[in-house]
């Protein structure tokens, strides 16, 4: 039997990116998530998501939680933090049990989940996830959730998530070393895809992308369960390195510039012009001089093309397994001026921005930027109350998170 869930408590989402750390406080208010608080800090000590300063990444983390508690006017001391970088790997995998005539009971399907899981990984990586992607009983195919059903065979599919060890420890070592718990641990793209999915999106097929500044995060749904997953080490910071480059700024000067001037699609650039066709900039060595729209255009068209590029790559290797309906854009990247109708032309599918929603927020996280830090407070909330810190250590209960895709309420 579960134990109450986390209703009226407050419950802080840790998202650590490599541009930016921002800690989210939220609760549920009438039936609703209720957003308090965002604290936000820039992000030392990570490079394409994984640590590689572990002081410099926990003072980061401080100063965010540090924000996000005096904002909110709580004590801050735990939080359900996400996980991305290059060494997230994702697989599909199969498990059996025999339950000799009677009803499928939760026990079953946690034993179940776990044969699934048991599958051979390197000794420097760990399972992180252990997600059902459909259920066969006694050649049945196409059930979603067998629970109460009668049977003697009970089969699964799952799509398992691995991480490497030491990434995984060093992520938790930095929260410790600033003074938060971690209540758990959940791969990015499945929390940005809690905030900003629909039910009817994920059934009839959807991609998620989410282009943080460091990796760009992959997530893909059909009739209502993750089927792939995967984490590309490019995002929107080379862009802004793109533009510095081209434009012989400093690093500061060309995220400003990507901001305000930056488009995805060079034509859109030319359409949109309501005024002069170039801005004025200062380079490195102090002196200023005027850089065409279109230069500027070209060159973040070049990269944006590349994001697409590899994700769509990326969903042509299962592509013969499932086929997607649409696309969804979400991170920071996601707020470049038409990246969407990029993705659109380029997957030849229906393409939208996704940002939080159904919450209550006083537009606090009504941006893409958001979506994960959103994702883990929505997952926070679906948990127990009184998650049991002594038992197992945080490797072995984030292999138990499947049961809150089971059994949401």
């Amino acid at each position: 039997m579960k134990t109450p869930r986390a209703s009226g408590m407050n419950v802080v989402g840790l998202d650590v990116g490599t541009t930016k750390v921002c800690a989210i406080v939220g609760k549920e208010d009438q039936g609703k998530i209720g957003i308090s608080a965002v604290g936000l800090a820039p992000s030392s000590g990570l490079r394409k998501g994984v640590v590689v300063d572990r002081d410099l990444a926990a003072a980061s983390i401080r100063k965010a939680i540090r924000d996000a508690s005096d904002k909110a006017g709580i004590g801050i001391t735990s939080a359900y933090v996400g996980i991305a970088g290059g060494h997230i790997k994702g697989f599909a995998g199969k498990g059996t049990i025999a339950i000799k005539d009677r009803l499928v009971r939760e026990d079953d399907i946690a034993r179940l989940i776990d044969s699934a899981g048991a599958v051979y990984v390197p000794v420097e990586r760990d399972v992180l996830h252990v997600v059902p992607a459909g259920f066969r009983l006694d050649g049945r195919n196409g059930i979603t959730d067998p629970l109460g059903m009668s049977g003697s065979r009970l089969e699964a599919n799952v799509h398992i998530v691995t991480g490497s060890v030491t990434s995984v420890q060093d992520l938790i070592a930095c929260c410790r070393k600033a003074g938060v718990e971690v209540l758990d641990i959940v791969l990015e793209p499945l929390a940005s895809a809690g905030a900003i999915l629909s039910e009817a999106e994920k059934k009839a097929g959807v991609i998620l992308v989410d282009i943080g500044g460091g990796t760009t995060d992959i997530a893909f749904y059909q009739g209502g369960m993750l089927r792939h997953t995967a984490v590309l080490a490019l995002g929107g910071n080379h862009l802004t390195n793109d533009v510095a480059v081209g434009l012989g700024v400093s690093g500061d000067e060309a995220e400003q510039i990507k901001k305000k001037y930056g488009y995805a699609l060079a034509h859109m650039a030319e359409e949109a012009r309501g005024g002069p066709d170039v801005f004025e900039v200062t380079g490195k060595d102090g002196k200023s001089s005027e850089v065409s729209l279109r230069y500027l255009s070209e060159i973040t068209q070049a990269r944006c093309e590349e994001f697409i590029g590899l994700v769509k790559k990326e969903m042509d290797n299962v592509s013969s397994r499932y086929k997607a309906t649409a696309v969804v854009l979400t991170g920071g990247t996601a707020l470049v001026k038409g990246i969407r109708e990029l993705a659109q032309e380029m997957f030849a599918l229906p393409a939208r921005i996704g940002v939080p929603g159904d919450i209550q927020d006083k537009g606090l996280v009504r941006s893409p930027i958001y979506a994960t830090g959103v994702g883990l407070v929505r997952y926070g909330l679906s948990r127990h109350v009184l998650p049991d810190l002594e038992a197992g250590g945080i490797l072995e209960r984030m292999k138990k998170w499947v049961s809150g895709f089971l059994y949401e309420e």
